[in-house]
């Protein structure tokens, strides 16, 4: 690390420091962001979902409801950190997986009703009124027509939430303390005032990208028609 000239090649390749990792506060850091993460990317997804199709089909809210989702997904997390904290701590929430999944969703929801929204505006709505007109209620217009079509779009989302949910430092500082642990902080743990962990910390950083790339691969097909959905129109 500190070696001059640098040494771009080791003579020894040492995996030591993933299994010190995984096997203490690494493995728990892990677990917690990954409960964290998924479950407010399930809850943004079946909360934001339905909102941004009801904006978009039936103006709920009438025309400054959209934006006004939007302007709280503008706000800096540091400006919510404070009453939140005051918030949990009322009601024994602190240190705890709701407090960061409930806080996260306060800016993953906003992102993913004025994201996903888009992608209803987009599309026809002569397929969900045959649909209605054949007989279908509007809950299966809505689930095997308008969010079938959807995917990428929402997919997107869930992708882009999941990651902000993954990397968030802010708040998870603010509302956790030695019961949970997500990645972030974790990693701003290992370093000390009079030591720098530089091992752990290369080890941690790599098994805190692994899995959102991994992620990232194996939705691409989805990711790529999501970005590019209605950026070209005939």
């Amino acid at each position: 690390m500190f070696h001059y000239p640098p040494i771009f090649v080791p003579k020894h390749v040492n995996f030591r420091f993933y299994s010190t990792t995984l096997g203490g506060a690494g493995g728990k850091a892990l677990k917690d962001s990954l409960i964290v993460a998924s479950a407010n990317t399930g809850l943004s997804l079946l909360v934001g979902v339905p909102t941004a199709y009801s904006i978009s089909r039936f103006r709920v809210g009438g025309q400054h409801l959209a934006f006004w989702i939007l302007s709280i997904r503008m706000f800096p997390p540091v400006a919510s950190a404070v009453p939140l904290f005051l918030l949990f701590r009322k009601y024994q929430m602190l240190d705890s997986y709701w407090a960061l999944i409930i806080a996260y969703l306060t800016f993953n929801v906003p992102f993913v009703v004025w994201f996903v929204k888009g992608f209803f505006d987009d599309l026809p709505r002569d397929l969900e009124e045959a649909a209605l007109v054949d007989g279908a209620s509007r809950w299966r217009a809505f689930v095997g027509i308008a969010v079938r079509l959807a995917v990428p779009g929402i997919v997107t989302s869930a992708l882009l939430a999941f990651v902000f949910s993954w990397n968030e430092f802010l708040l998870a500082l603010f509302l956790t303390r030695s019961q949970v642990r997500t990645l972030p902080v974790a990693l701003a743990n290992l370093v000390g005032g009079h030591e720098i962990q530089w091992g752990e910390i290369g080890a941690l950083t790599v098994i805190a990208i692994v899995p959102v790339v991994a992620l990232a691969l194996v939705l691409q097909r989805y990711v790529v028609r999501g970005l590019t959905f209605g950026a070209i129109k005939g």
